[in-house]
């Protein structure tokens, strides 16, 4: 089976340079070129491709925007960001994107984005050789379907997804509607509602302590009194964070540390 590829860039250097280095990508057929966001819908509507390989900067809409467009159609192709800008991996994996390479495309990584996509094909492949492969599905625990639970838990860093073990994680809370995990030094994204994961870290070790923040009580250094009967728990991680806890959670709190 060959994905079929469309590119979108609207710099020609940029399309040539990522043809080139598809050349290299056995299972890959790129069967489609665009310049701007117009171009690739139309062509998208045109033809299933298994995969759509797309800047983010362009004139008028821009990648992120084209992801977000293809979502609502029945079969889209699945979504491998190629730019020179670091800082829009949170919001790329937002619209559902497979993966996301930076400028100057390194060939390893390439390969591993294109065999991702292989891989989801493979796994819905009810809708035909060359059809447009459904979005990732959630983990089974996080949308009630059966299957086995492990410890670590999937986050977004830099464009790479990182399997964070539980023991791992100091924190998690929510900022600006997207949730973050805080483990020892770094903060990183995850699709994952705190609601679900609650239910699936180990609730022996963490603790809803407020509407925004669970935290992992081994992590926890001080319990430090702030006002009207509320508290703000110190973890051990890099910068010495401080998790707050409302004060209805500051009652269960004091029943489970006995104090």
């Amino acid at each position: 089976m060959k994905l079929k590829a469309l590119i979108v860039d609207d710099e020609y250097p940029a399309r040539q340079e990522l043809r080139f280095a598809l050349g290299s990508c056995d299972n890959v057929e790129i069967v489609g070129e665009a310049t701007n966001a117009a171009e690739a819908l139309a062509l998208i509507k045109a033809l299933d491709y298994s995969i759509l390989f797309v800047d983010i900067s362009m004139p008028g809409m821009n990648g992120l925007e084209i992801s977000s467009a293809i979502q609502e159609l029945p079969r889209p192709p699945q979504v491998v960001f190629v730019t020179a800008y670091e800082e829009y991996a949170v919001a790329a994996f937002e619209v559902n994107a497979v993966d996301y390479l930076l400028k100057p495309v390194d060939p390893k990584r390439l390969k591993k984005a294109v065999d991702k996509v292989m891989r989801l094909q493979q796994e819905t492949q009810g809708g035909g050789e060359n059809g447009g492969a459904a979005p990732i599905a959630a983990p089974a625990q996080a949308n009630g379907a059966p299957g086995f639970k492990i410890d670590r838990i999937p986050a977004e860093k830099q464009g790479k997804t990182i399997l964070v073990t539980e023991s791992d994680i100091f924190y998690a809370f929510t900022e600006q509607d997207y949730v973050y995990i805080k483990t020892h030094a770094d903060k990183l994204f995850t699709r994952f509602t705190l609601k679900e994961l609650e239910a699936r870290l180990n609730s022996g070790v963490f603790f809803r302590t407020h509407r925004c923040y669970l935290v992992n009580l081994h992590k926890v250094k001080e319990i430090v009194p702030f006002f009207n009967g509320t508290y703000n728990l110190v973890v051990e991680d890099k910068e010495r964070s401080e998790v707050p806890v409302s004060r209805a959670q500051a009652k269960k709190l004091r029943r489970i540390l006995g104090f």
